[in-house]
């Protein structure tokens, strides 16, 4: 996260690595939350010694932001929006659990809430887990975000577990010298979902 704020990003870490509760599969997932220039990134992360093992253009419904998601290997991701994020989008963020590099180097766990629908809060010596089932308002106001996004994040999650993973409706792998923005565009052209998401952002 350093590198990345010393070429000018502002990222935060989310999810596990946030709230503590990190096992040893543990994805890290480091976030810059603003539209910046998907070379500015690669280029920041080659000059500070990192080798890009993947990069994977992801799209979870036609309503949704496009986000660029660049491997530095399996478990470890740099993610960022092509089109920037709506205030719910921001949100899910805050649900999940994030923290900035001082709160990281400062060993700070925040509030977050796990893909099993549980409120994880840190102790002293480690954590407390409860449902946030039944209690929408109140986790809302705990991690200070809106009722929506704890809504929609039940909606999703339980949805997956009645019917399994059920995908994303973009999810396209570049090539090494390809670039998002680049792919984006010929992807808009052509995909009308897209191309309409787009439009309703002000973006076309």
């Amino acid at each position: 996260m350093k590198m990345l704020i010393n070429h000018g990003f502002t990222p935060i870490i989310h999810g596990s690595v946030a709230r503590g509760d990190v096992a040893e599969n543990s994805d890290v997932d480091v976030v810059i939350l603003d539209v910046v220039p998907s070379y500015k990134v690669e280029i920041a992360l080659e000059n500070s010694g990192f080798k890009i093992f993947d990069k994977i253009m992801v799209q979870a419904s036609p309503r949704h932001t496009v986000k660029a998601h660049i491997y530095l290997d399996e478990l470890t991701t740099i993610t960022f929006p092509l089109v920037k994020l709506t205030k719910i989008e921001r949100e899910f963020y805050r649900f999940g659990g994030e923290l900035d590099v001082e709160g990281l180097e400062n060993n700070v766990r925040v509030v977050g809430v796990d893909k099993r629908l549980m409120l994880i809060e840190p102790t002293l010596k480690g954590h407390v887990e409860s449902s946030i089932l039944g209690r929408e308002v109140e986790v809302a106001s705990r991690l200070g975000v809106s009722v929506d996004i704890v809504n929609e994040r039940i909606r999703v999650l339980m949805r997956r577990d009645d019917v399994g993973r059920t995908g994303v409706f973009l999810k396209v792998r570049l090539g090494e010298n390809d670039v998002f923005e680049d792919v984006l565009r010929k992807i808009v052209s052509k995909n009308p979902a897209i191309r309409r998401m787009m439009i309703q952002r002000g973006l076309l």
